[in-house]
């Protein structure tokens, strides 16, 4: 058996040993999450927030813009900025989907950027936000590391932080590093794009014109159309819709809101509108669809 196999065994068995609740396990290294899923999802609606995904076990494709992003535990996923997306995921009560998230900080990539004078420049075609890439040796080695320290809480609060500052790194000398450089650095294409989103994550509620997110990012309107596309596979109008979408099937599925309230909290003006488009997205009616996502909670 190689030294990668011997690899995917042991992350395969430390995730399972670790993540002992079903879905989302908090650990005690700031920015780490673990997950055990137990049933399939049929592809669906998902907006994904900047990470690396590795998967021990089980396997998850991502569907944006006509490519299909595979993570399994051969291939890892990075995400370097929030990207709406559809996802559908392979798991069983037998063979549970067992991953870990590491968020990924633009700031530590920054910091690391200035110690790597020899790295490539960024691409310069500018990359899109969301890339699949086989898994390293090197990185399988940092990643079974980090599982390690997550079994001893002296270990997670001495080694953790700088045990996730390697696997970012490897990412970085990755296939899919580029995009992350380019988040890094202030005057990229893609930087600039990467800033609207996160402002637009942050006022969802707040009423957004093209015009000035473009003046926001230094571009023209038909530069940021081109550039926000190439980042996020969406136009900037069908970016917002999703964002507001989402936050507001949270905010009915885990703090009680009902259609109409949600849909004012994330800045519709119209619940009928609301409804529509809300059904259009997730197959079902914000009740319907909030009534599915809280009996999934308790189930689970």
């Amino acid at each position: 058996m190689n030294t990668q196999e011997n690899q995917r065994r042991r992350l395969a068995s430390l995730l399972d040993e670790l993540a002992v609740a079903e879905g989302l396990n908090r650990t005690a290294v700031e920015g780490v999450t673990l997950s055990r899923v137990s049933t399939a999802s049929p592809r669906g609606p998902v907006v994904y927030q900047p990470k690396i995904l590795i998967v021990g076990q089980g396997r998850k494709r991502a569907y944006l813009g006509g490519e299909v992003y595979r993570y399994d535990a051969y291939n890892y996923l990075v995400l370097s900025v929030p990207i709406p997306a559809e996802c559908e995921t392979e798991a069983s009560p037998e063979e549970p989907l067992l991953l870990m998230a590491i968020a990924v900080e633009p700031t530590m990539v920054g910091e690391m950027l200035l110690d790597l004078d020899d790295l490539p420049p960024p691409p310069a075609a500018t990359p899109r936000g969301i890339a699949s890439s086989p898994m390293t040796e090197e990185l399988g080695g940092a990643v079974i590391r980090l599982l390690e320290c997550l079994r001893s809480p002296l270990d997670s609060r001495m080694l953790g932080a700088q045990t996730v500052r390697e696997i970012v790194y490897r990412a970085l000398l990755g296939e899919q590093g580029g995009a992350l450089r380019s988040l890094a650095s202030r005057d990229e294409h893609f930087a600039r794009i990467a800033r609207v989103l996160k402002h637009v994550h942050a006022e969802y509620a707040r009423p957004h014109s093209i015009e000035d997110l473009a003046r926001q990012a230094g571009m023209s309107v038909a530069a940021f159309h081109h550039y926000f596309k190439l980042v996020t596979a969406s136009s900037p109008l069908q970016y917002i819709k999703r964002v507001r979408l989402d936050q507001a099937r949270l905010l009915m599925a885990h703090d009680g809101h009902n259609a109409s309230t949600a849909a004012r909290a994330v800045g519709y003006e119209s619940a009928s509108q609301f409804s529509r488009e809300f059904k259009r997205l997730f197959g079902a009616t914000p009740l319907e669809d909030a009534g599915q996502t809280r009996a999934r909670l308790v189930a689970g």
